[in-house]
């Protein structure tokens, strides 16, 4: 009876111990997401709030590294290549650290984005880029920290830091003409080689029309005549529609073209197939 006692204890405790405490975070967790532009930006951060406390100059001094929130460092992640302060920063995910002051704040995008609040030790090498944003006093008070997009164009937002009376903020341009002229020249262009040879490989892995086929893959390959792999499908398809000779002198081209790129998975399979068709 004892042991049994003993053991329900034992039970009971070591559930205590692993149970979790739902409770609301001091500093909510936030996530957005903006386009602008042709461009996806994500923003992830934690919202502390003032509390009847004086933020900058006080609780975040100025003049030191700030993680721009609360708990793990703030992200932002970029699907394009955008400009900031007349410079470069690559797509990618970032931490956000701030160094505010009372008329500025330095804001440095950071390569690793996986410390919670500041690295421990903070390496410039990681300053994928540092911008300067621009202070301004505001008539009120924000209560909880808040990072949002204001502006929005075509090409550019402005990103705001705000809390207490202060906002801080930096304009981030986006390549929204590059990325349109591109689509526009390739739209009135017509379909590259790639979009043919998907087109027929879709025809002749699911049974559709051959014929179709053919004519999609011929214009994949005058496109790019080296491309042994696109060579392959189209002795494959010639060789299903019957004609032996075509097929043979395909794959020949395609088994050529593999060997000078060194694929060996595509000159087994171009062998294959003429010893198949008699030509090995």
């Amino acid at each position: 009876m004892k042991k049994l006692f003993f053991l329900m204890c034992t039970l009971f405790l070591s559930g205590s111990t692993f149970a979790q405490i739902e409770a609301p975070q001091p500093s909510p967790f936030a996530r957005m997401e903006q386009k602008v532009g042709l461009t996806d930006i994500t923003l992830e951060y934690s919202r502390p709030s003032m509390k009847g406390r004086e933020i900058f100059g006080n609780l975040v001094p100025y003049g030191k590294v700030w993680r721009t929130g609360a708990n793990a460092n703030t992200t932002i992640t970029f699907s394009d290549d955008v400009e900031i302060d007349g410079e470069v920063l690559k797509k990618g995910t970032y931490g956000i650290y701030t160094i505010p002051n009372k008329e500025s704040w330095d804001v440095m995008f950071y390569s690793n984005a996986t410390n919670w609040g500041n690295p421990e030790t903070w390496d410039e090498s990681m300053v994928a880029l540092k911008a300067t944003a621009e202070v301004i006093e505001l008539p009120f008070e924000v209560q909880t920290f808040t990072i949002f997009f204001d502006d929005l164009q075509s090409d550019s937002a402005i990103m705001s830091f705000v809390w207490g009376n202060v906002e801080a903020h930096l304009k981030i341009e986006v390549p929204t003409e590059a990325k349109t002229m591109s689509s526009i020249k390739k739209v009135m262009n017509g379909p590259g080689a790639n979009d043919y040879f998907a087109a027929a490989s879709y025809y002749h892995e699911s049974g559709k029309d051959l014929k179709q086929a053919l004519e999609w893959i011929k214009k994949a390959t005058s496109m790019q005549p080296e491309a042994y792999w696109m060579l392959r499908r189209k002795s494959l398809i010639e060789a299903e529609l019957g004609m032996k000779k075509e097929a043979i002198a395909t794959a020949k081209n395609s088994l050529a073209a593999a060997e000078k790129a060194m694929n060996a998975d595509y000159v087994k399979m171009n062998k294959d197939s003429l010893k198949e068709w008699g030509a090995l």
